[in-house]
């Protein structure tokens, strides 16, 4: 890669990082080449010679958001076994990035779907594309602990995937809004009652 080429991507990785900041505070609506050339210094001619758009620029937070979401907790678990130890770690690790990471920054897959649940086009299926393929792969990784034999061949793994998703958006509603330090090592506990209810069922 030549340095103009490098220099190229680089710019184009601070406006999707800029613009990533302006949609966790405010949203992906208040998403725009204006304000995101602001926060990086150029100009807004410039920011739509890198990132296209205001509409492509919005597309391109939700796929950097993903990207950043899975590589934070998904890809590292996949080191470990296949079923409840792998599930364990997905689930733990998704608990200390929303304390650690969303409870500052807010999270684009839950405020997003909030922000564009009622609304049709192209950003919302995106959005919706994103999670769905979140879920399908939690969903996976479920069906994986009952073929290992670590939850009850009877396991609904639908249900199981919407109570981890239900669990951890309390999460992120008690350590923004309510900013309960004791929020993490609650839903903690509540994930080990959790999977004990369908070991024991």
């Amino acid at each position: 890669m030549d340095a103009k080429t490098q220099k190229a991507e680089l710019t184009r990785a601070a406006i999707i990082g800029a613009a990533l900041d302006v949609a966790a505070a405010d949203g992906l609506e208040s998403i725009t080449l204006q304000a995101v050339a602001d926060r990086v210094g150029l100009s807004k001619s410039g920011v739509f010679s890198r990132a296209g758009s205001r509409e492509a620029l919005q597309k391109a937070v939700i796929e950097e958001y993903g990207r950043g979401f899975l590589a934070q907790v998904f890809v590292p678990a996949m080191q470990q076994p296949k079923g409840l130890p792998r599930l364990n770690d997905i689930v733990r690790r998704w608990i200390a990035r929303t304390r650690d990471v969303e409870a500052f920054t807010g999270c684009i897959y839950v405020a997003g779907a909030f922000e564009l649940d009622d609304r049709e086009g192209e950003l919302r299926d995106l959005l919706h594309t994103e999670i769905t393929r979140w879920r399908a792969a939690l969903r996976r990784t479920v069906l994986q602990a009952i073929e290992a034999g670590h939850l009850p061949a009877d396991t609904p793994a639908d249900q199981l995937v919407a109570e981890i998703y239900a669990m951890v958006m309390g999460l992120l509603h008690d350590v923004r809004f309510l900013r309960d330090p004791q929020a993490a090592q609650r839903t903690e506990a509540s994930w080990a009652r959790l999977v004990k209810s369908y070991q024991t069922a």
